[in-house]
C-alpha cells in the first residue's frame, strides 16, 4: 500500500509540473513572445523565405528601423514582414528615377539596391496619424506602403517587433 501511494504521488507530481509549464509556455507565447515566418523575397537580405523569427509582443511602440509583422488586412491574406521607415507625421519623398528614399529630407538606407519600383501611392506624403510607413528591404520585390494594397499602417496592426530569427540556426541576429 505504501509503494502505490508513492507511485501516485511521483505522477501526481509529474503532471502538475507538466501542465504547469505547458500553461507558462502558453502565457509567455500568448502575452510576451510569438513565432512568425517569413514568405516571399520582400526582407532579402535580411530575412529570408521560410525563416522563422521570435517576435516580441511588448513594447510595440514603433521605431525607424524596428522589423515589426503587420497582422493589417491586405488582399494577400497573410501577415506581413517589413521595416518601419517613418513614422506619424513625417514626411517620406520617392524620387523613382533616382531610386532615393528620403524620409524628412533625410536619406533612408535600409533598402537593398535602388527604389525605383512605383506603385500607385503619390509622393511626397506625410504619414498619417497612428500611422507607420513601411517597406521591404529588397525594393523590387516587395509591396509596401508604396502600394494602395498594402498603404500606411494602423499601428494597432503591429503584430509585434522581430527579436531574432531562430531559424536557420546560426543566424540569430537580424539587423
Amino acid at each position: 500500500m505504501h509503494i502505490r501511494r508513492k507511485f501516485v504521488r511521483s505522477v501526481y507530481e509529474m503532471v502538475s509540473v507538466l501542465v504547469t509549464s505547458v500553461i507558462t509556455i502558453m502565457l509567455i507565447f500568448t502575452f510576451l513572445f510569438r513565432i512568425a515566418g517569413v514568405i516571399g523575397p520582400s526582407m532579402q537580405p535580411t530575412l529570408f523565405d521560410g525563416d522563422k523569427l521570435v517576435v516580441s509582443a511588448i513594447n510595440k511602440k514603433p521605431v525607424i528601423g524596428d522589423i515589426i509583422i503587420i497582422t493589417q488586412p491586405n488582399p494577400f491574406n497573410e501577415p506581413l514582414v517589413k521595416r518601419i521607415i517613418a513614422l506619424e507625421g513625417q514626411t517620406v519623398d520617392i524620387d523613382f528615377l533616382k531610386g532615393v528614399v528620403t524620409v524628412d529630407g533625410k536619406p533612408e538606407s535600409y533598402g537593398y539596391g535602388l527604389t525605383t519600383d512605383e506603385f500607385d501611392v503619390d509622393f511626397p506624403l506625410k504619414v498619417e496619424k497612428g500611422c507607420v510607413f513601411v517597406l521591404g528591404d529588397n525594393r523590387h520585390h516587395s509591396t509596401d506602403s508604396r502600394s494602395t494594397t498594402v498603404g500606411q499602417i494602423d499601428v494597432d496592426y503591429i503584430l509585434g517587433k522581430v527579436v531574432f530569427r531562430f531559424m536557420p540556426a546560426g543566424s540569430w541576429r537580424v539587423k
